[in-house]
């Protein structure tokens, strides 16, 4: 199965790192931190799934899973909305990013 295959959230990649879904339909905007300001990096497209390394605070979106101020680092450098991604919680999942 290819990296940027759907997998159900239960689902862990090949490093025992478990992903979540990106909200179906949607081509989401990876940003360098926190927040719409900040620099695009790199657009994911439907489909895509996500590991969540850490979370933190940052500015508040509304998406397809409510309205949330949670922020999910996918990677160095990379941060997308929480309202996007399908945890299974209005909450924080992870360890908040240092």
């Amino acid at each position: 199965m290819a990296l940027d295959e759907v997998r159900p959230e239960t689902a862990l990649g090949a490093r025992g790192v478990k992903r979540y879904p990106v909200a179906p339909g949607v081509n989401l905007n990876v940003r360098s931190g926190p927040g719409t300001q900040y620099r695009l990096v790199k657009v994911l497209p439907q489909g895509a799934t996500v590991p969540i390394n850490c979370q933190q605070p940052g500015e508040r979106v509304t998406g397809p899973y409510g309205t949330s101020s949670i922020w999910d680092c996918i990677a160095n450098g990379q941060y997308v909305a929480d309202a996007y991604i399908k945890t299974g919680s209005d909450g924080y999942v992870t360890i908040r990013c240092s």
